[in-house]
């Protein structure tokens, strides 16, 4: 009986995606998101780009689960970043088509191919704006906007559920 009762916990366990984007060396930032995505058990996080520097890894290594990330028009020392989140996450190109959770998602750090991508993929991630966007529908598009708070004066992140097809951002 208590067996059955675990498996029915585990099968009705909804599936949470962390999303991040323009962390922008924000140490306390960085680490008010990743206790956020601890906190809510998500399963995996995807940057979308600006992580910047390398030694954001001494933050993001913290993760309890592995990391998608895209690099950003500040990300300079590309070859360094790999290598210090190759432990982490692992970095594609942008964009960055795959899917996941039955879901065929797009991500990438350039604003200006969110519309193009939105055309044929279940949920498009952007980041480079520092801006919050989130659009429902048949599609999702979501920037959560700057963990960083550089340029809004509000760090956020967004956290997102690909089998209902529903997200929500949040002021960290």
């Amino acid at each position: 009986m208590q067996k059955m009762l675990l498996d029915k916990k585990i099968e009705e366990r909804e599936i949470t995606i962390g999303i991040i984007s323009d962390s922008h060396d924000n140490m306390n930032a960085i680490k008010k998101a990743v206790e956020f995505f601890n906190e809510n058990d998500v399963e995996l996080v995807i940057h979308a780009g600006d992580i910047v520097s390398p030694f954001t890894a001494d933050v993001f290594k913290n993760l309890r689960c592995d990391m998608i990330l895209i690099y950003g028009n500040n990300d300079g020392d590309k070859l360094y970043l790999k290598e210090r989140f190759k432990n982490i996450g692992n970095f594609y190109g942008d964009p960055c088509i795959m899917e996941l959770y039955g879901k065929k998602f797009a991500i990438t750090h350039h604003p200006e191919i969110v519309d193009a991508l939105s055309m044929k993929y279940d949920i498009v991630v952007y980041g480079h704006t520092h801006e919050k966007d989130f659009r429902e529908g048949n599609k999702l598009i979501i920037n959560p906007g700057e963990c960083c708070g550089y340029l809004t004066g509000m760090e956020s992140v967004a956290i997102l559920n690909p089998e209902k097809m529903t997200a929500r951002i949040i002021e960290l």
